[in-house]
């Protein structure tokens, strides 16, 4: 995503380094319309890239994972929704990793009060709390937004693929798609004003 180089900011900080990327130019420019507040602006996104590339790594393994060992097919009710839950949640540990590491690295390189093992906890304690918040709604309304969503969806797929007619799972899968991408933009937010205001509550 980037590469590691000096910064006038770093100064505060001897001997540290912040990671850089082409994305800082435009973010900056972008931060600076909002005067004061552009410090902060530049933080927060920062930060929604860093979620977007979490959200890639959880979208992309949940989708791997129902379409390989946790399918959202089980004839046994109990062990369909435990496939679904284990699904999400392995999918949101593995983004949890990747947030973390960057966000220390990017998003807060002038955050080293505290060390990495208490901001990792800090940040992966908020993140879980929104997590299990998410995993019950995408548990709860997987199925309920699939039944409601796939007869408007089916004629879509219909037009590319006229001879498709959907299995047994065609609307778990859609419906945790959709409640997963709610919840992610629900838990985006969370987590940036939580960890803004907790975990990294040692930067100006």
């Amino acid at each position: 995503m980037g590469r590691m180089v000096n910064t006038v900011e770093d100064a505060a900080v001897p001997g540290k380094r912040a990671f850089r990327n082409p994305l800082d130019t435009p973010i900056v420019i972008i931060a600076s319309r909002f005067g004061e507040k552009s410090k902060e602006v530049e933080r927060f996104l920062r930060f929604a890239i860093v979620g977007a590339s979490g959200a890639v790594i959880d979208f992309g393994m949940l989708i791997v994972l129902q379409a390989t060992i946790l399918p959202p097919n089980a004839t046994d009710g109990s062990k369909l929704y435990f496939n679904v839950t284990l699904a999400t949640s392995i999918a949101f540990a593995m983004a949890v990793l990747n947030n973390f590491i960057w966000t220390r690295l990017w998003v807060y390189p002038d955050s080293r009060t505290r060390s990495m093992r208490r901001q990792l906890a800090q940040f992966t304690l908020i993140s879980v709390s929104g997590g299990i918040v998410r995993a019950i709604w995408v548990t709860s309304a997987s199925f309920p937004l699939g039944h409601l969503l796939w007869p408007l969806v089916l004629p879509l797929v219909q037009n590319f693929r006229p001879e498709y007619l959907p299995g047994e799972a065609a609307e778990g899968k859609l419906g945790t798609i959709v409640a997963q991408l709610i919840g992610m933009a629900v838990i985006m937010l969370w987590n940036y004003f939580a960890n803004r205001h907790w975990t990294y509550n040692d930067v100006s």
